[in-house]
């Protein structure tokens, strides 16, 4: 069996090695899917935890079709992939997610947020390490609300997370050195880049990749630029991807939520103002390729 094996810090003392045998991730949506596929590629035990039975079973289906397609690619066996599978644990039952680690992957509401993970830490030891997959929400803020704050972090993965090789592991003001250096060494295990940031507004990767949306959505707007070929130039400038084409593969509300934040972070600074154009898209629930539509038509 292969096993993390890391040093947990609580309060003043160290206590005894434990090892992150088994992870929870919480909040069964495209992030949480990925997390969940990712860890258990890499030999790791997964419970995928979600209150809603439609999302868990949309998650199953996701995750079998990744591995369908793993397997035509001949990137893993038949028989990896049954072996995949034996590791993952889907649940709509709270009382299930008792793990070594706790990923939260739910909706970017503080509140939703710091309910959650109270609830999880309720049923976990006070060693388990609770992550939220926040993209800008205060880690700092979160752990006002948790016991043993020390084991409190952020652990940003990027969408498809199976795929997507950076994670940003974020540590607050109370987080201790032991959490960030286990979560460091399960990013280096499950075959991640990551990188160490503070908590802020954005972080690193979304404070910096902001204006490429917000600015690309400025030039749709007020100089009629068609969507299309503002993507097209980017994409021929070296972008793998062109802004709207990468908000709908995020999800529209998603992307708007980190604009939001980070708007309400710099109490207003226009240059972190939310576009009209991706708040009607919201508004009218076209968030993109798991809505079928977007600023694209994906149906």
């Amino acid at each position: 069996m292969n096993i993390q094996t890391v040093r947990c810090f609580i309060g003043p003392f160290f206590l005894p090695l434990c090892m992150i045998q088994k992870i929870c991730v919480a909040g069964a949506g495209t992030m949480g899917s990925g997390i969940a596929l990712c860890v258990a590629q890499y030999g790791l035990q997964v419970i995928l935890f979600d209150t809603n039975e439609t999302v868990i079973e949309k998650a199953k289906s996701s995750i079998e079709k990744n591995l369908d397609q793993l397997v035509q690619k001949n990137k893993i066996s038949a028989e990896e992939k049954t072996s995949i599978q034996e590791r993952m644990q889907f649940t709509t039952e709270h009382k299930d997610c008792v793990a070594d680690l706790v990923i939260e992957a739910i909706i970017e509401k503080m509140e939703a947020k710091t309910d959650h993970f109270s609830k999880l830490a309720s049923i976990n030891s006070p060693t388990t390490i609770l992550a939220s997959n926040t993209s800008s929400l205060s880690i700092d803020e979160l752990q006002k609300h948790i016991p043993a704050p020390e084991r409190v972090a952020g652990l940003h993965f990027f969408n498809p997370a199976q795929i997507m090789k950076l994670v940003e592991v974020v540590k607050g003001k109370q987080t201790s050195s032991d959490t960030i250096e286990a979560l460091v060494s399960l990013c280096k295990k499950l075959n991640k880049t990551p990188v160490r940031c503070i908590d802020a507004p954005g972080f690193i990767v979304n404070r910096v990749a902001r204006h490429y949306y917000l600015e690309a959505m400025r030039i749709a707007e007020h100089q009629h630029v068609p969507i299309a070929d503002i993507d097209e130039i980017l994409e021929s400038a070296g972008f793998k991807m062109g802004p709207f084409k990468l908000m709908d593969l995020i999800g529209n509300d998603i992307n708007l939520a980190v604009s939001q934040s980070l708007f309400d972070a710099y109490d207003g600074e226009k240059r972190f103002q939310p576009s009209p154009l991706q708040i009607e898209k919201v508004k009218q629930g076209n968030l993109g390729r798991k809505t079928g539509k977007g600023f694209y038509d994906y149906q």
